[in-house]
């Protein structure tokens, strides 16, 4: 009987590990329309690094939520394809609502999302720029190191475009204008560099905040936008709303078509609250709201059994009311 070296190996393929990861995580999400956007693996001997994209209905608990499906791929994939499944990332790119209302939520996962640690930022890999330092620099000097090994060990001569360079440097000084100019490029370059470095470049996504030591959540804040302007567009007597989510600030402005102003400030903005609570961000958003009387606006009937002010008269003009606070 030959041995299991001579009978050859089983290679998994990272299409095969793609597609389990996306059925996994659709298992995990509940397998609704819409559930999972896009799957990625990368196999490696008998190692695998997973990454999915899912979307997940509002008002879950995202932390606990993202841990259970993370888990579920991990498992089900190293199951079902017999690799070592050594990272796994979880991108939750949206956030929709469900007609069935809201889940319950889980016992103390309030509590112990403000009770873990804050979680890193998320960071880009910026191959863009690194594809477009190191090309160039990895051209230059290997073409350098190529015609100094032909002169030195071929005792050939240097290349032309070498010896021109040489010649055209011994030449001019660091009063040149050519030469300050091309330093002044350089040296802008460099603080770009440096730039991108130590800055993330994910900006589009909030980190939420997560209990567990190796789990990251994050939120795009197209999806926290959508969710507010959903919760709000709920409120009785709104009739458009437009939100705008920033890495530090919502600002929602409504524009009302029936009803008393103060009673829909206050409404759209503990909708909108709610919203953001939701999703738990783990640095605070400032809440902006402004409610706008629509042009055929009408205001709310006065009450005829208690003695009251005057009903208000209806506003032509446009007013904007500003309600500030931290969530």
């Amino acid at each position: 009987m030959s041995t299991a070296a001579a009978r050859g190996t089983t290679v998994v393929s990272d299409r095969a590990v793609r597609r389990i990861v996306e059925r996994a995580a659709a298992e995990a999400a509940g397998g609704g329309p819409g559930a999972l956007a896009k799957g990625a693996a990368r196999v490696n001997g008998r190692h695998a690094a997973v990454a999915v994209e899912v979307d997940l209905p509002a008002r879950v608990p995202l932390a606990d939520t993202v841990r259970r499906l993370r888990a579920h791929v991990v498992d089900r994939t190293g199951h079902l394809t017999g690799l070592d499944v050594t990272r796994a990332r979880i991108d939750v790119t949206a956030l929709s609502r469900t007609p069935g209302g809201d889940p319950e939520p889980v016992p103390g996962e309030a509590g112990a999302a403000g009770a873990g640690r804050t979680p890193r930022r998320w960071w880009s890999p910026r191959r863009v720029p690194a594809v477009c330092l190191t090309v160039p620099a990895a051209v230059v000097c290997g073409a350098l190191a190529v015609d100094v090994a032909l002169v030195r060990l071929a005792h050939g001569t240097a290349a032309p475009w070498r010896a021109d360079a040489v010649r055209w440097l011994s030449t001019h000084g660091p009063g040149d204008p050519a030469v300050a100019v091309a330093g002044g490029a350089l040296g802008v370059l460099g603080l770009l560099m440096v730039l991108v470095a130590v800055t993330p470049g994910r900006r589009a996504l909030l980190t939420v905040s997560s209990p567990g030591p190796r789990v990251r959540v994050a939120v795009t804040r197209a999806a926290l936008a959508r969710l507010v302007r959903d919760a709000v567009g709920e409120v009785a007597g709104i009739d458009a709303v437009r939100v705008r989510a920033g890495r530090r600030r919502v600002a929602v402005r409504a524009r009302l078509a029936f009803g008393d102003r103060d009673t829909a400030r206050r409404l759209v903005g503990e909708a909108a609250r709610r919203a953001v609570d939701d999703c738990g961000p783990a640095r605070p958003l400032r809440l902006r709201v402004r409610v706008r009387p629509a042009p055929v606006w009408e205001p709310a009937a006065p009450r005829t059994d208690a003695p009251g002010p005057a009903a208000p008269r209806p506003v032509t003009g446009s007013t904007d009311e500003d309600q500030g606070g931290t969530l």
